[in-house]
């Protein structure tokens, strides 16, 4: 028997309002609502779906580290700097909270950015060499 975990199939998003929520997600981050009632909506984007789910009104998916800094729970890619540049302004012109392009002393450059409900992502300019590959991805095409 292969007990190998093949890849991660849904996260589920603590949010405070499930319809402005599953809206947010589409028409900011181009996820495709699958489904949606008073509790919870099924969104996919970023090749893997996401459960938002009805929580309270202090709930996040964010955390506190060990130095007391509020920390995000997870990190989108994107293929290249210039690419996490064009999002960044995209971002910023649409009105979503985010901080400023990182450098924080790895390859490639980030930043952070919050949905609705508060909760905290951070997005990287260095896209999986594995991903790539899998799907085709050229940055000749960028």
């Amino acid at each position: 028997m292969d007990n190998t975990i093949w890849r991660v199939g849904t996260t589920y998003i603590p949010v405070h309002h499930v319809e402005g929520s599953a809206k947010w997600y589409k028409s900011n981050l181009g996820a495709d609502v699958m489904y949606q009632d008073e509790k919870k909506a099924i969104i996919n984007f970023a090749n893997q779906s996401f459960f938002l789910v009805k929580a309270s009104e202090k709930a996040t998916a964010n955390f506190e580290d060990s130095d007391g800094n509020v920390h995000f729970s997870m990190t989108f890619e994107v293929d290249g700097l210039v690419a996490l540049e064009n999002l960044h302004q995209q971002f910023n012109e649409s009105g979503i909270k985010i901080g400023p392009i990182e450098d924080r002393g790895h390859a490639g450059r980030n930043f952070i950015f919050y949905d609705p409900s508060g909760n905290k992502f951070d997005i990287w300019s260095e896209l999986s060499p594995d991903f790539k590959e899998k799907y085709g991805i050229n940055n000749e095409y960028l």
